[in-house]
């Protein structure tokens, strides 16, 4: 399958294994999730910058013991893959090469596949409006270092702990999720016309992920909820776990 010029239209991923005796603790130091945790499903996860926003979105398991599989967007997989080199320099851990893994829906759930079976566009597109409808972004080169992980509800699918210690960005992560709230945060929508490519604006309305369908498009955006009353974007509903405020429970 090749790769479209529209980044929303084909997405493509890769993983990447990370194992050895320190692996845990790096990615414990790294993730925005308990690693100690992680069983052999995917988790939503991310990599966070300096600046609190997410440098890497990634889906994380746990393969066996001192052993994780990470599946990134292909374009953000040999950025991801120095980061670790980076800052795992003195840690005892080794990292494959990325190599390619295919999206596909499984038992109604978005998820991902070695299977040359699931290497198709009919794979990729299902997969695609799965994950739109249900809040399972991808974060791709061109949008990464541009969302909060609070502002994509992140913490609603398991992806966020916090209190599990430091990691990157985790102060500014922190001080949003315990003192204040974001104001412009993840919807489901449809829209009329072409379908944006990820990272593009809609008026003051940032889109995350889309993709054409029958009536126009479908897609992830994060906006004030007064700018999509004022959009002519067509809110639909988010699975009942992503529709309750981003904000810290009282």
């Amino acid at each position: 399958m090749t790769q479209s010029s529209n980044p929303s239209a084909v997405p493509q991923f890769s993983q990447l294994t990370i194992q050895g005796e320190d692996a845990e603790k790096f990615l414990q130091g790294q993730l925005t999730c308990d690693v100690t945790k992680l069983g052999l499903s995917y988790q939503a996860a991310a990599i966070g910058n300096l600046k609190g926003r997410i440098e890497f979105g990634i889906w994380i398991k746990k393969q066996a013991e001192k052993h994780y599989d990470v599946v990134i967007s292909a374009d953000c997989a040999e950025s991801l893959q120095a980061h670790l080199n980076k800052y795992g320099a003195f840690s005892k851990f080794e990292t494959s090469a990325p190599a390619a893994i295919y999206p596909c829906v499984l038992a109604s759930e978005p998820t991902f596949s070695h299977k040359d079976d699931h290497n198709t566009v009919a794979d990729t597109q299902a997969w695609m409006a799965c994950s739109i409808a249900t809040g399972n972004y991808w974060i791709v080169a061109t949008t990464q270092g541009q969302f909060q992980p609070q502002e994509l509800r992140l913490h609603q699918r398991g992806g966020m702990d916090y209190d599990k210690g430091c990691y990157l960005g985790q102060e500014v992560i922190a001080r949003i999720y315990f003192k204040s709230a974001p104001k412009a945060f993840l919807h489901y929508v449809q829209g009329t016309g072409e379908a944006p490519a990820a990272g593009d604006k809609l008026d003051k309305i940032q889109v995350v992920n889309a993709m054409k369908n029958d009536d126009g498009f479908t897609a992830l955006v994060v906006a004030r909820p007064e700018q999509l009353a004022e959009s002519g974007l067509s809110i639909l509903d988010l699975p009942a776990a992503l529709q309750v405020d981003v904000a810290r429970p009282k």
